[in-house]
């Protein structure tokens, strides 16, 4: 009975810009792209298999700069693997184009699988592979597969890159692969890419999702597939972890520092904190002193242990209490004004959420002052 092991893996993007992050965090995610590869390699070997199939959008663009393309395959060639490359819909193909040029620079143990013809991988086992000549197509990629030609007894695996279902998406669909493509085109394995997570449909076909997370919304980490074929049976899938970063999306509801303590003790013994990108939303009511504590603590500290944070404080409201009002030890026309904003944040009107805003900046800014006088 014919047997093969298989790394199955997707959407690296290498040369992701990552531009509305600083220019340390960018830096930082897209070498962990490239540090992906290593650790893919690393799976394969733990796993004993000698093929890792990547099943598409292997760069973020056509033209993702020399660099990162020798970067991506000089990290192959250290490899004791065969490594099977397909355009994606971010890095399709076309004459004379990107793969043209990877072709040209790669190891023998890369291989670019740009058409639509079956390939050997050992002499019991044949590549089906679905490439995608343009970003968007109507048609299905994987039709050819059906009477794609394999000896007797040898094992089918396909690899595709598109959608099962529209993933949320509106318009013109593009590149939509049947959901029972394995069954129709026999095949023992179809590996997919496209969507970002790992996600099984049915019992011969998977998303890989991508090795590296990157963008919220998927809280776990990225990973490839380890997967064990065999003819006759549904394969083995193990999804194997491979990502550094993680990006994470939480709303705490906080109005005082135990209540902030606790949420940040969880996200520490959750993942490193230098690993984490963090999206989040504070909900709940603070005195005023409380809600400026909360945001120091945020913004002057964990802020620099995370590799990035997103703050949304919106829905933090601040209820001046009398002591704040009394700490605002101001004179004449300022402390008229801070009896106004307390007076509008306490009234609940159109314009509470500004008087307490403005409040606040007025407790901030006095504080400071007394401070830096006391210093």
């Amino acid at each position: 009975m014919a047997r093969l092991k298989i790394i199955h893996t997707a959407d690296w993007q290498l040369g992701k810009p990552f531009g509305r992050f600083p220019k340390e965090v960018s830096g930082a995610l897209s070498e962990a792209r490239l540090d992906a590869i290593d650790r893919i390699a690393a799976v394969a070997a733990d796993r004993g298999a000698a093929h890792i199939l990547a099943a598409g959008d292997i760069f973020d663009n056509i033209d993702p700069g020399d660099r990162v393309v020798m970067q991506a395959l000089s990290r192959m060639e250290r490899a004791d693997v065969t490594w099977w490359l397909m355009p994606g819909n971010h890095d399709h193909a076309r004459p004379g184009g990107l793969w043209s040029r990877v072709r040209r620079l790669a190891p023998a143990s890369v291989r670019i699988v740009d058409k639509s013809e079956p390939v050997e991988l050992t002499e019991d086992a044949w590549l089906l592979p679905a490439p995608l000549e343009h970003r968007k197509t109507t048609s299905d990629p994987t039709s050819a597969m059906v009477d794609m030609p394999t000896p007797p007894g040898a094992l089918r695996i396909g690899m595709a890159h598109g959608s099962i279902t529209e993933f949320g998406a509106t318009g013109e669909s593009a590149n939509l692969i049947p959901p029972d493509r394995a069954r129709s085109a026999g095949l023992d394995y179809l590996a997919l890419g496209d969507w970002h997570g790992y996600l099984p449909v049915g019992d011969r076909t998977a998303y890989s999702g991508t090795p590296e997370t990157d963008r919220f919304g998927r809280d776990e980490p990225g990973a490839c597939i380890a997967v064990d074929v065999r003819q006759g049976d549904a394969p083995a899938l193990e999804r194997v972890e491979t990502g550094r970063f993680r990006w994470l999306s939480r709303r705490w509801e906080v109005s005082g520092a135990e209540d902030l303590q606790r949420e940040i003790g969880e996200l520490r013994s959750e993942a490193h904190p230098a690993n984490v990108l963090l999206n989040l939303k504070l909900f709940g009511v603070a005195s005023l002193s409380e809600r400026v504590a909360i945001m120091s603590e945020l913004e002057g500290r964990v802020a620099h242990e995370l590799r990035h944070l997103d703050l949304d404080a919106g829905g933090l409201i601040a209820r001046p209490s009398r002591e704040d009002v009394a700490r605002i030890d101001v004179q004449g026309a300022l402390a008229g004004a801070a009896a106004s904003l307390q007076a509008r944040a306490d009234g609940g009107g159109p314009d509470a959420a500004i008087a307490a805003t403005a409040l606040e900046r007025l407790y901030v800014e006095v504080m400071r002052h007394d401070a830096e006088t006391a210093a």
